[in-house]
């Protein structure tokens, strides 16, 4: 009888922990209205833990398809229109944290820090132009599903990865460069669109001269 309530309590124990780290887990995205495949919600949620546990820092994702903002609303007005969006979210966050918000159908991505030691370690311009919005951006046959969440994924990934390379610590849920690779390999691809078509351009208008 007795090692039957020893045992009992053993799995009563087993199953808070298991609950209460599952909760923990899931708290990194915020929100994401479906965009975000499973697979890269279970990694993003890995790397969020290990984060916070080696670093200190939370890293949040906040990602909708949008708020339905009217077409031909100024631009001026849908920044503010966002923004304050995005105030409404920080009060509930842990400090010191880092927020990955992605506003799909308004073309808006961002990155928001606690304090300036964390804008001055993660630059915001490199983990955007660098991890997110060129996988967003880009034009292939992925579908929008596919390219929110490998973004998302690279995003927060590379905020992780740059936050350990800091404090000199080594993350076993980093994905490494593959993230940079892939941008990279899309910007290449994209700069020689660019430079092939300004040269059919001269070639076509130095030909309509000559004749």
């Amino acid at each position: 009888m007795k090692n039957l309530v020893n045992f009992k309590i053993a799995v009563f124990f087993s199953l808070l922990f298991f609950l209460s780290s599952n909760l923990f887990a899931q708290g990194y995205i915020l929100k994401d209205d479906g965009l975000i495949d499973a697979r890269a919600q279970e990694k993003i949620n890995q790397i969020g833990n290990e984060v916070k546990t080696k670093l200190g820092v939370s890293i949040y994702i906040y990602t909708i398809k949008g708020l339905d903002l009217p077409e031909k609303l100024p631009m001026k007005k849908k920044f503010a229109t966002i923004k304050a969006h995005e105030n409404e979210l920080l009060p509930a966050l842990k400090k010191p944290y880092i927020l990955l918000t992605a506003f799909i159908e308004d073309t808006h991505v961002n990155l928001i820090h606690s304090n300036d030691s964390l804008k001055q370690i993660v630059d915001k311009d490199d983990i955007l132009d660098g991890y997110v919005v060129p996988l967003l951006a880009s034009k292939d046959k992925n579908t929008l599903f596919a390219k929110v969440s490998a973004s998302m994924l690279n995003g927060y990934a590379s905020i992780a990865d740059t936050l350990a390379s800091n404090k000199e610590v080594k993350l076993e849920t980093s994905i490494g460069n593959e993230g940079k690779v892939s941008s990279t390999i899309w910007r290449v691809f994209m700069y020689t669109i660019i430079v092939t078509g300004l040269l059919a351009y001269t070639y076509a208008v130095l030909r309509k001269r000559k004749s």
